[in-house]
């Protein structure tokens, strides 16, 4: 009877202890932290998404490219993190199914997968913008961008598929830890991922730039071109003759005869020669207007390559903040 009561002293004393010490291993700050990370993330991309769903001016297609990052981000934060903080609260140890783990590792990948695919859908949608302006259209969304939407995300699921068939279940897995196994998938994964989009992003906002600083000196040449054609056209006639070399005044009998013949002459009827006389004498003469249809339309596109340019030139500030 000692020897029982003993034993079980013992085992009371261990759990306690047991208990005590799994107390004191829960992480609080990385709690903390994580979840004001999620609140921060989830009330940012809210706002973009209902901005653009409230504000008719913002529904635009490049608004729509950032609206599907926004919806991954936004996904990421609702389903991802929350478990991951929570791995992290319990100081890094997996305590809920491999299978839960298994699909948190699905979402994760294709999720931040579909982030940097979308970034990179929004280069490919702005070089088009800039290389041929006349065949984008801004307000409506088309069939290439559908296109590029639908990639983003398919893709994204594609490259996180492997998880979601076993490829994560190797040998002597440790089931305190929710990661992926296999390194193979871990470098697949990383080539798809960013090593891939990375320098097409690179490379198309290097086209994008190259673009709109040929614009802006094609605008600078012609902008100086029209310039000098209007000094020239401001510049004094050279054949004027001098104040010097104009013929005297008539003599003042002279000039009073001269006053009295065109009064005479005005009061007659006009020549009928005359092309102007008839017009001038009904009414006031018809002016001229110049509808040339051809040089209408190359103003306004002009006008519209200007208006697509400048916000070319905003995009090109804002979207390496996105990316970085």
């Amino acid at each position: 009877m000692p020897t029982n009561l003993t034993t079980s002293a013992n085992l009371t004393t261990s759990a306690n202890h047991t208990t005590q010490q799994s107390a004191t291993n829960y992480n609080f700050p990385a709690l903390i932290f994580g979840l004001l990370l999620i609140v921060v993330i989830i009330c940012g991309n809210l706002l973009v998404c209902l901005s653009v769903y409230k504000e008719k001016a913002l529904k635009t297609t490049t608004n729509y490219f950032i609206v599907s990052l926004a919806v991954a981000d936004l996904l990421l934060a609702v389903l991802v993190l929350p478990l991951f903080v929570y791995a992290e609260f319990q100081d890094g140890v997996w305590s809920l199914n491999m299978t839960i783990c298994d699909g948190l590792m699905t979402m994760d990948v294709m999720l931040c997968t579909a982030s940097i695919f979308n970034l990179c859908a929004i280069s490919i949608d702005r070089f088009i913008a800039v290389s041929v302006p006349f065949n984008y259209n801004r307000k409506h969304v088309d069939q290439r961008q559908i296109v590029l939407l639908s990639a983003t995300w398919i893709l994204a699921l594609a490259v996180a598929s492997p998880v979601l068939f076993g490829i994560n279940n190797v040998p002597n897995r440790d089931h305190s830890e929710c990661k992926l196994e296999n390194n193979n998938y871990v470098v697949y994964s990383s080539v798809c991922s960013f090593f891939v989009p990375c320098p097409i992003m690179l490379l198309l906002y290097c086209g994008i730039f190259q673009g709109l600083r040929r614009w802006e000196e094609a605008r600078k040449a012609k902008l100086k071109s029209s310039m000098q054609a209007c000094q020239k056209f401001e510049e004094p006639p050279a054949s004027l003759l001098p104040l010097a070399s104009l013929p005297p005044p008539l003599p003042p009998v002279i000039e009073n005869d001269f006053t009295d013949l065109t009064l005479k002459k005005t009061n007659q009827d006009p020549v009928p020669d005359s092309p102007y006389t008839v017009d001038c004498k009904n009414g006031p003469v018809a002016s001229l207007t110049f509808s040339d249809s051809g040089y209408n339309q190359d103003q306004n596109q002009e006008k519209k390559r200007a208006k697509i340019n400048g916000r070319e030139r905003k995009a090109m500030r804002v979207l390496p903040v996105v990316v970085g």
